[in-house]
């Protein structure tokens, strides 16, 4: 049966809670949770202190944007307009009323990730987690920074060795792509070369009056690319032949703007950002350059992206893109808490991270832990041996002769693959639900800010998720036993509208 409602105005909107917030809600759980006082000493010294000027947003508003940002998966423009709509975001922010007009304008976003450095993002982290866990920063277990780890006594650090191993380590490495193009070789010296060409009209703009324009050809080298880049499956000594024409291209461009300079051209023209590309297809043609010569694909910091010269191909090795473009990361998970351990621009080998990793959770928790859930690549001799030594069971199969398994032996493969699946879903869960699958930041250390805010939401929502469940349990205690047989006989009566109610077995391990 379907009845038709008439439209209402907004006059006869009615609000639920009277004007005020729902304490139950989301946001104001995480308002109260995260420790906003922990960088405000930092991020105040990013400002002057003469007490000239307006004055700047705090760093609440700066961290919570970014949490609130990553955490909806919005744009910057999304992030504000939601700010501006929503109360709860509003209180989130450390507001005490509600504000009609925008907090802040979308590009503020930039500075507020420029400002927040990933050292401020480490000990708000490790302070969300020692929150979370119920633990202090005691002597004996301090947050994992430099300082903390460099001003331990031998004392301490022989403490720590000699108590046994206890808790589950999972480790892993993994690419976080960056917001760029798949770079080919042609590719990258067509945008070099129409780049080159733009400078060269920006300063022969600053010449006298009368002063003839260089030629660059752009028509034919334009024409010259789009053979090869619009065939289906052009041949090698093609693509080759074009590769050459390319750089012939761009070195009479470079030659141009050398001349241009020599003549009195101004290269104050020029903006910060052609500036900087300008010596980055400097040192792109020189690396293209040997390739060609020596037929060869492969230099040292071998550069990819014109606008973005930071990031390196990274080999992953994997059957859907074997190749990813952008920042390596190594992060441990502990009891279903994420920490940053090791970021990079270039490719490196993650086996070394293992007792980095393994010593950061000592200097953390005070012990090593009884067991590290690696995956095959961590498994090497050197490893093996490291963690016999400290008495460290490492996951995965002994080396030699395979040999028949006992029961035991099968049974403890077999968790040691099912524990390690936490850290496989926290990578899908902040690349899928969050923005590191394609991190839109182009700046290297805005980049790096976003990784760590992102680590960061995946703690923050773990953390709402146990309170959520806890919260479910306790309701199911307090309720009465007439209510709780109505609601397990409409469960029971309609199964496939209805979901199957969690076990209390189930709950419990969840909240462990």
């Amino acid at each position: 049966m379907y009845r038709a409602q008439p439209q209402s105005g907004i006059a006869d909107f009615f609000l639920p809670f009277g004007g005020k917030l729902d304490p139950e809600n989301r946001w104001v759980k995480l308002a109260s949770f995260v420790p906003w006082n922990l960088i405000e000493q930092d991020y105040q010294a990013n400002f002057a202190s003469s007490g000239m000027g307006a004055p700047a947003l705090n760093s609440r508003i700066a961290l919570g944007a970014l949490i609130i940002k990553e955490r909806l998966s919005v744009t910057d423009e999304e992030t504000a307009e939601l700010i501006r709509e929503n109360p709860y975001l509003q209180y989130f922010l450390g507001l005490h009323e509600y504000l009609r007009e925008n907090l802040f304008d979308p590009s503020m976003m930039v500075h507020f990730r420029k400002r927040i450095t990933p050292e401020m993002l480490e000990r708000v982290n490790q302070a969300i987690i020692d929150k979370a866990r119920g633990q202090q920063n005691t002597p004996s277990n301090p947050p994992l920074d430099q300082s903390s780890s460099n001003t331990s006594s031998t004392a301490e650090k022989q403490q720590q060795t000699d108590a046994p191993p206890s808790g589950k380590l999972l480790i892993d490495a993994t690419c976080t792509p960056a917001d760029i193009t798949y770079p080919t070789d042609l590719k990258l010296l067509n945008e070099a070369r129409e780049k080159t060409e733009r400078i060269i009209d920006k300063l022969h703009a600053t010449l006298p009056q009368g002063t003839a324009k260089p030629r660059t050809y752009r028509k034919k080298a334009r024409r010259d690319f789009l053979t090869i880049a619009l065939s289906k499956k052009p041949r090698a000594n093609k693509i080759r032949t074009a590769i050459g024409k390319q750089l012939r291209y761009i070195k009479r461009n470079l030659g141009h703007i050398k001349n241009m300079l020599e003549n009195g051209a101004n290269l104050h023209v020029l903006s910060r950002y052609w500036h900087k590309c300008l010596m980055v297809i400097h040192t792109a043609y020189e690396q293209q350059l040997q390739m060609y010569q020596e037929r060869s694909h492969r230099c040292a910091h071998r550069i990819v992206s014109i606008s973005q010269p930071h990031v390196r191909p990274i080999v992953r090795g994997k059957l859907a893109q074997s190749v990813e473009f952008g920042a390596k990361i190594s992060v441990s998970h502990v009891a279903g808490y994420v920490l940053l351990d090791r970021f990079s621009w270039d490719a490196y080998n993650e086996t070394s991270d293992l007792v980095t990793q393994a010593q950061a959770f000592s200097q953390r928790y005070g012990h090593y832990p009884a067991s590290i859930h690696a995956d095959k690549i961590y498994q090497t001799r050197a490893n093996r041996a490291w963690c016999k030594e400290h008495n460290i069971r490492l996951s995965g199969k002994p080396l030699g002769r395979p040999r028949k398994q006992t029961r035991e032996e099968k049974r403890q493969q077999r968790q040691d693959e099912t524990d390690r699946i936490a850290i496989e879903g926290k990578f899908g869960n902040v690349k899928r639900k969050g923005t590191l699958q394609r991190v839109m930041a182009k700046l290297a250390d805005t980049s790096r800010t976003v990784i760590g805010i992102g680590v960061m939401v995946l703690n923050l929502d773990h953390w709402l998720r146990l309170l959520r469940a806890l919260i479910q349990l306790l309701l199911s205690w307090a309720m009465p036993p007439s209510a709780q047989a109505k609601k397990e006989y409409a469960h029971e009566s309609f199964p496939s509208t209805s979901p199957r109610p969690q076990s209390q077995k189930n709950l419990n391990c969840s909240l462990c």
